[in-house]
């Protein structure tokens, strides 16, 4: 086995649009964090929205999908002089890779997936529904993973099982044919899942509880107004309830004045602070926060042709990895020797055998 002189990570999006805060804290801040300890791939997963929206219409969305969710990567931090951002549909070698590592795993497997079933539920799918792609989704995702020989995958709480089957798949292509995958490792953000602003399950866009990386600060504070807090506390006097309350646990996350988080929690409990003034203060220090990130994405957004320039040359170098991974399996499973034994004969047979 082929090992890089860097341990390597493969993590990314589907491009579904703009990108949240729960994609932020779950998986973005890792992926800033390690890119210059680690050679790392960043996949914008286009082939993986197919599974729940295979439609011309929803295909033809994914190129402004694509731009922006790349600007939120750069506008965060990520460097791609540092990573490599690709395009999964323009690598080849995931289709066959796809197509062998089917071949490894049962359907009983896939289906014990709790990630499915919910995937299946937000697409409102019932099981005469789904569709075969969206079963083999973990799958596609293992050879996202095992195409560059990711020894890491920062990812969120709920894609933990899938990084788990990954490892299976790669496990049994080494016992099979020899040593060519190492067994990727889970790296969970600090805070794995983000729960939405309705406080009803982790943020995510297609339950429209998200605040954007992207919003501007009137519809962040609009959004934090409306979030889901103590539903027992009808009046500021009355004591409210500060664990897994929403409110509270954004203030924890992106508010850095201490301070004044311990003292909101303790008027909280007491019936001395409203909600109105706690949502304030949240909004104010998301603000701060997002700022930062709302200036660079505009600062790239108006660099014309840049986010294309990117996933070109990361797509062509990523080609290159891919391409020599799938070489190596061939050889190590025999079907290039196949080949390579056909061609020879055909060959001498049409020369004459010289």
């Amino acid at each position: 086995m082929n090992t890089p002189e860097k341990k390597r990570i493969l993590t990314g999006d589907r491009p579904t649009g703009r990108l949240h805060l729960g994609h932020y804290v779950g998986s973005l801040k890792n992926r800033i964090d390690l890119q210059d300890k680690y050679d790392c791939y960043f996949i914008i997963a286009d082939l993986h929205t197919l599974t729940t929206k295979p439609q011309k219409e929803h295909i033809l969305q994914l190129r402004e999908n694509i731009h922006d969710m790349v600007l939120d990567f750069l506008a965060c931090g990520i460097d791609p002089a540092k990573s490599t951002i690709y395009l999964q549909s323009a690598t080849d070698a995931v289709y066959v890779m796809n197509l062998i590592f089917e071949m490894l795993i049962s359907i009983n497997r896939l289906t014990g997936l709790p990630s499915l079933k919910e995937m299946a539920k937000n697409a409102h799918m019932d099981n005469e529904s789904i569709p075969f792609g969206l079963i083999g989704y973990p799958v596609l995702q293992t050879a996202d993973i095992l195409m560059p020989r990711a020894h890491l995958v920062p990812v969120g709480k709920d894609n933990e099982a899938h990084i788990e089957l990954a490892r299976d798949i790669a496990r049994r292509f080494n016992q099979y044919y020899g040593e060519v995958f190492p067994m990727p490792e889970v790296l969970l953000g600090d805070v794995p899942t983000l729960i939405g602003t309705d406080g009803q399950g982790k943020m995510s866009k297609s339950a429209g509880n998200t605040i954007m990386l992207s919003d501007d600060p009137k519809i962040v504070e609009k959004k934090v107004k409306g979030m889901f807090t103590d539903p027992n506390r009808i009046r500021s006097d009355i004591p409210g309830k500060v664990e897994g309350n929403p409110i509270f646990i954004y203030h924890r996350i992106f508010n850095p004045d201490k301070k004044e988080i311990e003292a909101f929690e303790v008027r909280y409990r007491e019936g001395k602070v409203g909600d109105v003034e706690v949502k304030e203060s949240l909004a104010a220090a998301l603000n701060r926060f997002l700022d930062p990130i709302r200036e660079r994405r505009k600062h790239f957004e108006q660099d014309k042709g840049l986010v294309e320039e990117i996933i070109y040359d990361g797509t062509q170098k990523m080609n290159e990895v891919a391409n020599a991974t799938l070489k190596e399996m061939k050889s190590a499973m025999g079907l290039s020797g196949i080949w390579n034994k056909i061609s020879r004969i055909a060959r001498e047979r049409k020369t004459g055998g010289k």
